[in-house]
């Protein structure tokens, strides 16, 4: 008997670890508060509650957010309180600007260590690089995973939009921050990049052997469209500029775009009769509203030892 139970406890201890090696990670631009948004019916008071709770229901456990100001950061805060976050501003280094934070579960994860660059020529001040419109600013991290006791590197970015040759300089300059920076310990690198699967800008990421796309690698894939809407529901693209790249020592079980959407009432609450259902089936005209001009990319992570030990 005692040894049935000794069995079963090592076969229940093998499973907590393996589910322990699991990460939920997402990216997510969520869209900066302004007041023409507002008067389009895209309203940050509006969309802030159905953006997190879509970071709630899908579970994301550590995830790059872009296009944060420092009130919208407050405001998710306070929405996830099981959250904790490193970032500062991008126009002073402290609270003015967009944030590309990090936000993390407090109760899985270990914050080592933490820092942050811009992406210019002069990496160590507020400044904008090469032929940017913008200041740009990549966030970065060094985890412990509690369960695991596995550590990694979390980078988080957002390319300038105008500048093609930022966009390209950018992209060398994060890899050879990752390079410098991490050794051989596994790398999570999300952000809205500004570019596609099919610019040359991509191209030095997965062609770097420091990192691939979570989406070719992944062993399950839920993407109907792309990951940027301009707010219309109704648009689909084949363009995916919002990515996540990780180490070759991660597997990728499942990669998602995820396309939640929420309703806002448009008359005065007048029930409307569809088909013979029944009397108790009320509907009411609504109009379908994004939470965001980009979709949130999702994915399931795996570390396999083995992987990294081939390094």
């Amino acid at each position: 008997m005692r040894k049935i139970f000794l069995i079963a406890s090592l076969i229940c201890a093998c499973c907590i670890q393996v589910q322990a090696q699991k990460i939920t990670v997402a990216s997510y631009n969520v869209r900066y508060q302004n007041s023409s948004d507002a008067e389009k019916g895209n309203a940050w008071k509006d969309r802030c509650p159905v953006v997190t709770n879509i970071i709630k229901f899908h579970g994301f456990e550590i995830f790059g957010a872009q296009e944060v100001l420092h009130p919208m950061l407050n405001d998710m805060l306070e929405q996830l309180p099981e959250y904790d976050y490193i970032g500062v501003g991008r126009d002073d280094g402290k609270t003015a600007g967009e944030y590309a934070p990090i936000f993390y579960k407090k109760e899985r994860f270990k914050l080592l260590r933490s820092g942050h660059f811009w992406l210019s020529e002069q990496t160590d001040h507020p400044n904008k690089g090469w032929d940017a419109s913008l200041p740009r600013i990549c966030t970065w991290g060094e985890f412990k995973d509690k369960n695991s006791k596995l550590k990694f590197y979390f980078f988080n970015l957002h390319m300038d939009h105008i500048g093609v040759k930022a966009r390209s300089e950018s992209a060398k300059l994060v890899l050879k921050k990752i390079h410098e920076m991490c050794g051989n310990e596994p790398v999570i690198l999300t952000g809205d990049f500004n570019v596609d699967q099919t610019n040359d800008s991509y191209f030095v990421f997965t062609n770097s052997g420091i990192l691939e796309d979570s989406f070719e690698k992944t062993k399950l894939r839920y993407a109907e469209t792309g990951t940027f809407n301009a707010f219309d529901s109704n648009l689909k693209t084949d363009s995916r500029i919002d990515h996540i790249f990780v180490s070759p020592s991660f597997d990728v079980d499942k990669y998602g775009v995820l396309t939640d959407t929420s309703r806002m009432q448009v008359n005065d609450g007048e029930m409307i009769k569809k088909g013979d259902f029944p009397k108790e089936v009320s509907l009411m005209d609504y109009v379908v509203r994004l939470p965001s001009d980009h979709y949130p990319v999702k994915v399931e992570l795996n570390f396999d030892k083995k992987k990294a030990k081939k390094k």
